[in-house]
């Protein structure tokens, strides 16, 4: 799992955590292992053995009250038993006083201390969004991604086939560019997966034949988003007589980005398909989809239906 320097999280949490820094350097460049921020509770106590380690501890309310509470000897004692474990760095939270002996344990053992003015829950809040965000699995996958009715398809194929052109039209219809070429995905949670483009692209799309097209100026700002939920993943593919494509939609494939499985449609391309509206199809058929229509599922059940009589005829007929 990828690290986070405390330096680098003070340099870019400083103003939306309303952080203040009171340790100077000491211990910046420790790093931050894990995306949960802990309490130490009965560490405090001097009970460690369950810390959690690489993980941020906050000190609310409550953990200074305590620590306040004890005579200057025994406060001493607890700090630097506290300071000298394996933690990145400390919070203290609500603009709470911190007794100066807490401050000279944190410079001793190189442990940076910070203060919040922000309650605890909302620097929980606040702080486990950016690291969950920070620490997510993520991969880069070579393709277009477009909001259609709202449902996110993610299109593949070989460089060439006419992914980004489909996009354009889609975006010429009303639909939204979310990225081209290059979609990041991150998985956020165990089953959802989100897509962006990279920063530098800006919502740009190359087309061959005409090069490098800019489609919020061309088409406003509406045109794009930032990112979107991946939902279906449209493979386009060159026609191929010999390959079998389903008919019928009862056979639901799947293909599986960072551990989550998506459904995969695979749209053979050949002279003369409208390949934008049949796009279109797929999204709303994925939105009937989740409010528990299934189009192909609920014809196959009428033509069985349809075809029981006949089925108990040939039963009975014994000659």
């Amino acid at each position: 799992m990828k690290g986070l320097s405390v330096r680098e999280f003070f340099q870019q949490r400083q103003e939306s955590l309303s952080l203040e820094l009171l340790t100077g350097d000491a211990g910046l460049d420790r790093i931050i292992e894990e995306p949960n921020l802990s309490s130490p509770g009965l560490v405090l106590a001097g009970y460690a053995d369950r810390l959690p380690h690489g993980r941020i501890q906050v000190l609310g309310e409550t953990e200074v009250a305590f620590l306040a509470s004890l005579p200057p000897d025994r406060l001493r004692a607890t700090l630097d038993s506290f300071f000298g474990l394996d933690i990145p760095a400390v919070i203290v939270s609500k603009g709470l006083d911190v007794p100066a002996a807490m401050v000279e344990a944190a410079r001793t053992h190189h442990v940076p201390l910070l203060r919040s003015t922000l309650k605890t829950g909302e620097l929980y809040r606040r702080t486990q969004s950016y690291l969950e965000e920070f620490f997510a699995p993520s991969t880069t996958v070579h393709g277009s991604l477009a909001d259609v009715y709202g449902v996110g398809l993610l299109f593949v194929g070989r460089s060439g086939i006419g992914k980004s052109e489909c996009v354009l039209d889609l975006v010429e219809r009303g639909h939204r560019l979310v990225a081209d070429d290059v979609v990041h995905i991150t998985r956020r949670g165990n089953d959802i997966l989100i897509g962006r483009g990279h920063e530098l692209q800006r919502h740009h799309m190359e087309i061959r034949g005409i090069g490098i097209i800019d489609i919020p100026a061309l088409f406003g700002i509406r045109a794009i988003r930032q990112q979107k939920r991946i939902e279906v993943v449209v493979q386009l593919e060159d026609w191929n007589d010999r390959t079998y494509y389903d008919r019928t939609g009862l056979i639901a494939e799947e293909v599986e980005i960072l551990g989550v499985k998506v459904p995969k449609v695979v749209i053979p391309l050949n002279p003369g398909k409208n390949i934008t509206v049949i796009c279109e199809v797929v999204a709303m058929n994925h939105l009937l989809k989740y409010t528990g229509v299934h189009s192909a599922a609920l014809f196959n059940q009428r033509l069985q239906e349809a075809m029981r009589p006949v089925r108990e005829y040939l039963r009975e007929d014994y000659e």
